[in-house]
């Protein structure tokens, strides 16, 4: 019997909703199960027809392909040399102990010596210093010297110390309760609240640096923008932290990263941010950025990895498409990577760019927009294609001016001490205390860039910035920063 054509059509649409859906859901447990137990890299190695994978096994009834016997001679090569042992470098300071032979006579002549070097270490040493200022006499008048600028005047805490937390917390993401341990261990007992009190003096002292770099940040031409939730703590709500988010801006011309933590995720936090700005703005898909890129002033980039990151997750869904939009990825990644290792200028960058680029972006683009008319739109395939055609005059814009990255993946690297650093402390106490380590993780990420070792630059600025102009503050930030010499 024949069902009714009505009938027939919404039974054929229902077998197709849910075979979309049995799709998607069979892509999302390979996707968790990736999240698991597969590897992260994003690296994409195209199979070569004929070539077998690492524990691959051909099926019991595959023919075997006819063999041919060859003979060679090999020519023994010299031995292996036994590994040498790295130099311990100089600069270490050196601890000597002699042994001299037992029962040595007194006319034995001494021809050389053997030496062996060890790395020894020692845990942390706390010292007090000691401030002495004596007292004079003079004329029936007292005399002394007037008090040194101390960073912290009515606190224990010195300069090294407060550097020395600031880094174990957000360099080697050590939580301070764990720090407050390890300073009982050394004979230093303090409360959580000493502690949590002197990193936030720290913290405060160093504030008009952040400001100074804002904008440093937001003057430049071209600057990239991410965000990163973080948990915080609010005892209104006590149940659980409410996420707050850390707005990250990064300033690839002059190697400086901006922090700026905000209470949510709304266009609006940024959007204030960038009132006045006026360039270059890179960004991923997120549409709280959409009325910053059609702002005039502004040439909106996108992220060509987010773009990929899509192709690569629907390589389950689609094999054939996905590999083959990765392999026009690769093309143009390897192009980057051949200026990076030749340290080609901006301006060759650009030239590169115009005449190898754009020929592989026209072709990806010309199949983008054949693919997408065979796929169905719901499928993980077919998101990859809407989200990449989306943002397309924004992927290809990096052609544009060879200071331009391809993507965003730098100033995700900034992120990423932060999120190992999220992991270990869990949430930031309070707004304030949320805002204090967007502070440090600014400092200290503008320090990574620049290569500049952050407990000294700490050390120094923490000491000197009470009695430094403030006109002049932006000398002490990371990529300004000279030490005195002493």
């Amino acid at each position: 019997m024949l069902l009714p054509v009505a009938e027939q059509l919404r039974l054929q649409q229902e077998n197709d909703a849910l075979k979309a859906q049995v799709a998607n859901l069979t892509f999302e447990l390979q996707q968790l199960k990736r999240l698991i137990f597969g590897a992260k890299s994003e690296r994409f190695v195209p199979v070569i027809p004929g070539q077998s994978t690492l524990f691959q096994v051909d099926p019991p009834c595959a023919v075997q392909a006819p063999t041919q016997e060859i003979t060679c001679t090999r020519t023994k090569g010299q031995e292996k040399k036994k590994p040498v042992r790295t130099a311990i470098p100089a600069h270490f300071p050196r601890v000597e102990r002699v042994f001299e032979p037992e029962d040595l006579p007194a006319d034995a002549k001494r021809i050389g010596e053997e030496v062996t070097e060890q790395y020894d270490y020692k845990p942390g040493v706390l010292r007090v210093d000691r401030i002495v200022r004596p007292k004079y006499v003079v004329n029936d008048q007292v005399r002394i010297a007037p008090m040194p600028s101390l960073p912290f005047p009515k606190s224990e805490l010195g300069a090294s110390l407060a550097a020395h937390i600031c880094v174990a917390k957000f360099c080697d993401h050590l939580p301070l309760y764990r720090q407050r341990q390890i300073f009982k261990r050394a004979g230093l007992d303090v409360s959580d609240s000493t502690l949590g009190g002197w990193f936030q003096a720290t913290a405060t002292l160093l504030e008009p640096l952040g400001d100074a770099l804002k904008n440093e940040v937001l003057a430049q031409p071209y600057v990239q923008v991410d965000e990163s939730p973080i948990p915080v703590q609010d005892n209104h709500r006590r149940k659980a932290p409410r996420t707050g988010y850390h707005w990250v801006y990064h300033a690839p011309t002059i190697k400086a990263v901006l922090f700026d933590y905000q209470s949510g995720r709304s266009a609006t936090f940024p959007t204030a941010v960038l009132q006045d700005f006026h360039g270059a703005l890179q960004t991923d898909g997120y549409a709280g950025y959409e009325k910053l890129a059609a702002r005039e002033g502004i040439t909106a980039l996108a992220c060509m990895a987010h773009a990929r990151r899509k192709f690569e997750a629907a390589i389950t869904n689609d094999k054939a498409r996905a590999e083959a939009a990765l392999e026009k990825f690769k093309r143009l990644y390897a192009l980057e990577r051949t200026c990076d290792e030749g340290e080609v200028g901006h301006a060759l960058r650009h030239r590169y760019r115009r005449r190898y680029a754009l020929p592989i972006l026209d072709e990806l683009e010309k199949w983008l927009k054949e693919e997408i008319m065979l796929v169905a739109p719901k499928s993980p395939i077919g998101a990859a294609l809407a989200y990449t055609l989306h943002l397309w005059p924004r992927l290809r814009a990096y052609t544009l001016d060879g200071r331009y990255l391809i993507d965003n993946n730098r100033i995700e690297n900034t992120i990423r001490p932060f999120a190992i650093g999220r992991n270990n402390y869990m949430f930031a106490g309070s707004d304030r205390g949320a805002r204090h380590a967007a502070l440090m993780y600014s400092l200290l990420g503008t320090c990574k860039l620049h290569g500049v070792e952050p407990f000294a630059y700490l050390s120094d600025v923490i000491a000197r910035i009470s009695d430094h102009k403030h006109k002049e503050i932006h000398e002490l930030l990371p990529q300004n920063w000279q030490p005195l010499t002493s």
